[in-house]
């Protein structure tokens, strides 16, 4: 395990730091990445994506986010070009409502809405916010085979927020693993704010 600590340096400087320690490889290995704010996770993200490593993010508390890389090796000569891009998030909102995706079968319907979490990883352009209600709700908690995609997601800034009375109702409320509790209330502003709503279904 090779540790980057990027805390409290501006971009370019966590993506400089975490290029030289990926370009430094003879074999396998794990780099980990600390740094300080959302954009730093995002922009260490692309680059390390883009490189051939398969990236992982967490956010460890206020200001502090770790950015873990696993490598096969030095990635290529052609590697991503060193930027500082803007946020990458939109004023976007995901709403999952069902711990599955489309009717039919059910473990498919489970595979799916894995997949489609999945998938909002990878968007150039990020949600702003995520909603979970109903059956969604158990997917932000203990347990939930989408726990490390969207632990990766808050670290890049997007807001996770799970319904508190359906945490109640599924008896929950203490295995919240991901993103914070929210109301109804709060739930029907963020849609009514958003610029644009999308609804696995």
């Amino acid at each position: 395990m090779i540790t980057v600590n990027a805390m409290g340096d501006n971009c370019p400087i966590p993506v400089i730091k975490t290029k030289k320690a990926m370009a430094a490889l003879t074999g396998p290995e794990t780099i980990e990445v600390l740094v300080d704010n959302e954009i730093a996770v995002q922009n260490v993200t692309k680059m390390a994506s883009s490189s051939g490593g398969k990236v992982t993010s967490e956010k460890l508390g206020d200001a502090e986010y770790k950015v873990t890389i696993e490598m096969e090796g030095a990635p290529a000569a052609e590697e991503a070009e060193v930027t500082c891009a803007p946020d990458a998030r939109d004023n976007t909102v995901v709403v999952i409502s069902s711990d599955r995706m489309g009717s039919g079968n059910d473990e498919l319907g489970k595979v799916l809405i894995k997949g489609f979490i999945f998938a909002v990883t990878q968007l150039d352009t990020l949600p702003k916010t995520m909603l979970f209600y109903n059956g969604g709700a158990t997917l932000t908690t203990e347990g939930s085979d989408s726990l490390e995609d969207l632990k990766s997601l808050e670290a890049q800034g997007v807001e996770i927020m799970t319904c508190g009375t359906c945490l109640d109702y599924y008896g929950l409320k203490e295995k919240l693993a991901v993103g914070t509790v929210t109301n109804m209330y709060s739930i029907v502003e963020t849609m009514a704010k958003a610029g644009r709503i999308i609804r696995p279904s």
